[in-house]
């Protein structure tokens, strides 16, 4: 038995975007360390409408469930093999009145909130300035920025009655670097830093811990999707020349949510592999 294995115990975490990559990875590692875990998503393998699902979010939703890269479900047997509990729930961050709903459904079967994971986003919009497409912008904005804050505020008021709560909010190295043809992604994930600080400042007084993960180039679904030539360059722009592992952001995330990390608020942790230092 690791250290790590009731770390967690007793907490229940609400993780978003949980169907792969970081998301599935954080889900699994909270349960591991002893959460309880709420799997949501807004593309379930069970979910018979999960082709007009990925329609309304873009091009990579669709390779994800056309190719049927969509483990919620999956994610929410693992957990319960594990002797924690668990339940996979379609929920759209964009949709305010759905993820309140989530938000109560998940305190009457629980009892709790103790842990959200804002990690739902968007990562296809890739065009330098003159072809951004507008619509997609305004997706982004919905998905990666609005959406964490629609979930953010519909905890609060739980967290804050419970004396305690932490939050994460999925950043990235383009929200502190920028990124070249991602002005909307760099944007949002931008804006996630400072909505993250103001959090962390109003929390403090109910014993509630807002951070920031801002991850490197990460080996997921989406990452694998990109141009080799491209994903080349990247990873051999940070320190290690190698590209990070979604456990790597889980762990980062499993302590920064654990009681060892009760004195931490307000950060903005790279999980990055050096990327943002001067390599050569």
């Amino acid at each position: 038995m690791s250290s790590w294995d009731n770390l967690l115990e007793g907490k229940v975490a609400l993780v978003t975007g949980a169907s792969r990559g970081i998301g599935r990875a954080d889900a699994l590692a909270l349960a591991k360390a002893g959460a309880d875990v709420v799997v949501t998503d807004i593309l379930l393998e069970s979910d018979e409408k999960s082709e007009a699902e990925a329609e309304r979010f873009g091009p990579m939703a669709q390779v994800m469930q056309s190719t049927n890269v969509m483990y919620a479900n999956k994610t929410e047997k693992q957990i319960t093999d594990m002797g924690r509990r668990s339940m996979a729930i379609k929920m759209d961050v964009t949709n305010k009145e759905q993820v309140e709903n989530v938000v109560q459904r998940v305190i009457d079967q629980f009892g709790k909130i103790d842990i959200l994971i804002n990690n739902a986003g968007t990562l296809d919009h890739v065009s330098q300035l003159g072809y951004q497409n507008d619509e997609f912008w305004e997706r982004d904005l919905r998905v990666n920025l609005t959406g964490a804050f629609h979930c953010t505020k519909a905890v609060w008021p739980y967290m804050k009655a419970q004396k305690r709560g932490s939050i994460i909010n999925m950043s990235s190295v383009a929200g502190t670097l920028g990124g070249f043809g991602q002005a909307s992604y760099a944007t949002t994930k931008g804006g996630l830093l400072s909505f993250t600080k103001s959090m962390a400042l109003e929390g403090a007084r109910y014993n509630i811990n807002v951070n920031a993960i801002v991850p490197g180039i990460i080996d997921t679904e989406a990452f694998n999707l990109g141009n080799p030539e491209m994903n080349e360059r990247m990873i051999n722009r940070t320190a290690f020349k190698r590209p990070g592992k979604p456990e790597d952001i889980a762990n980062a995330i499993t302590f920064l949510v654990s009681d060892k990390a009760n004195y931490i608020t307000g950060v903005e942790l790279n999980v990055s592999g050096g990327i943002e230092l001067f390599t050569f």
